[in-house]
């Protein structure tokens, strides 16, 4: 068996060290922040995640999905509030199927607590990586306490995030890499529960106030309250305000009085939130390759951070862990060349396609929830998914219930739009989407685009 060293204990660190520490290697984690199970390392500034089918499979695979459901709480549906504060539910699925809203910290404290239990594992906190040396898979780490420590491997994974140390280290050689920053930065907002404990909004719906420009989300948490994100500008323009021009308390009332009036009876804090909480900003990654010499290699984030609109970072990056466990089960686990050879080929266009469906993702979120056309349109894929399961499946079920890979849903996702341009162009659809015209239409264009 092998001595892993895996660069990051946060989501995806942690269930690859599961899965590794099964198949018998011994495992070590080095992680650059403290114990989460002993301080607040995601204080105001964490976005709710949602555990879909993806991740339920890898967590599966790993033993840890009765203990991971265990903390989370079932979504069925979009709710959107509109400025008048008028509600709108959208069902994900015809057919009940739900998401999974999960507290990033409590998952995160849970999946070390699990891989903890193996005897093969150890946990390192305040561990900062400086150097890793790729021919022969050691790596280089600082202590809090300032003292040097070398760790000699055969496999190193960087699961350390968005801003990688081990990937920053195979940026040194032959290696493609782009960093994009949406012009939307976020802010926690936390909707705290009743005095008896119960919700105050439905707590199996993502809440959307969809506002163009920009919005608010919440996820629920199984104490009753919801972790509420703000996405917006970091500079404003002559559409929408900014953060650059909500920074007084003064501008901090009137823009949520403007915009987001519902949520101000019951977020009694919000002003006091919204001045505390950190402005963080929304990146995404793309690079290649994903491994060297058969020693190093990224998974998660830090070989594809992308923005949180689909809820799909930590899916795919469980995905990640899902398929490397598959390839060792296929080639073995002395055999780590040829399995991180497949392992990039197969996930790296995976990655690109899900940074692509989550921008698309936030546009729908921001933009057209709210839209009639775009409701049509949702109702029309509904009717024909309903009818014809073999000829149809909405980009979001490929997605999120299913085992479709990214790159695949992403080109009939783009196929789709062509078909459905199409079908909402016909005379009167609004009154006959459910009629025979329409769905003869949607098919012929089905076999034919």
């Amino acid at each position: 068996m092998s001595r892993i060293t895996i660069v990051g204990g946060g989501l995806v660190g942690s269930l690859l060290a599961i899965f590794l520490a099964k198949r018998g290697h011994t495992v070590n984690v080095y992680e650059r922040r403290g114990d989460p199970r002993k301080v607040d390392v995601y204080a105001g500034r964490s976005i709710n995640l949602v555990v879909s089918h993806r991740g339920w499979t890898a967590l599966r695979a790993a033993g840890v999905d009765e203990t991971v459901k265990a903390i989370t709480v079932p979504v069925y549906a979009r709710m959107m509030h509109d400025r008048e504060g008028n509600l709108n539910r959208v069902p994900y699925s015809i057919d009940n199927k739900a998401i999974y809203s999960v507290s990033r910290g409590e998952l995160n404290r849970r999946l070390l607590t699990e891989a903890e239990k193996f005897p093969n594992v150890t946990l390192h906190f305040d561990h900062r990586c400086m150097d890793v040396d790729l021919q022969n898979a050691t790596a280089h780490f600082q202590r809090e306490e300032g003292d040097h420590v070398v760790v000699e491997a055969d496999v190193v994974f960087g699961s350390d995030g968005a801003f990688s140390a081990v990937r920053q280290k195979m940026m040194m050689g032959r290696f493609t890499y782009s960093q994009e920053y949406i012009e939307h930065d976020y802010k926690e907002v936390a909707f705290p529960a009743n005095a008896d404990g119960t919700p105050k909004m439905d707590p199996q719906c993502l809440h959307i106030w969809p506002r163009r420009w920009f919005m608010m989300m919440g996820l629920a948490n199984q104490d009753g309250g919801f972790t509420g994100t703000l996405f917006m500008p970091n500079t404003h323009t002559e559409n929408a305000p900014g953060f650059d021009t909500v920074r007084t308390p003064e501008q901090v009332q009137a823009f949520f009085k403007a915009h987001f009036a519902d949520a101000l009876p019951i977020v009694p804090d919000l002003m006091d939130q919204y001045l505390r909480n950190p402005q963080s900003s929304l990146v995404i990654i793309r690079c290649n390759p994903w491994q060297v010499n058969g020693k190093v290699a990224l998974i998660g984030d830090a070989a594809h951070a992308i923005v949180p609109f689909y809820g799909e970072g930590m899916n795919a990056g469980y995905e990640d862990c899902k398929v490397l466990n598959d390839l060792l089960n296929e080639h073995g686990d002395d055999n780590w060349a040829e399995v991180l050879a497949r392992y990039a080929a197969k996930r790296k266009p995976n990655g690109d396609a899900i940074a692509d469906l989550s921008l698309r993702n936030f546009v729908e979120m921001r933009d057209l929830v709210a839209d009639p056309k775009f409701l049509l349109r949702r109702k029309i894929e509904g009717h024909l998914q309903a009818k014809h399961p073999d000829k149809w499946l909405p980009l979001y079920s490929q997605v999120k219930f299913s085992d479709i890979e990214y790159k695949d849903a992403w080109k009939e996702g783009l196929r789709h739009d062509r078909i459905m341009e199409e079908v909402l162009a016909m005379e009167g659809v609004e009154e006959k989407w459910e009629g025979d015209e329409v769905e003869r239409r949607a098919l012929e264009l089905v076999r034919s685009i």
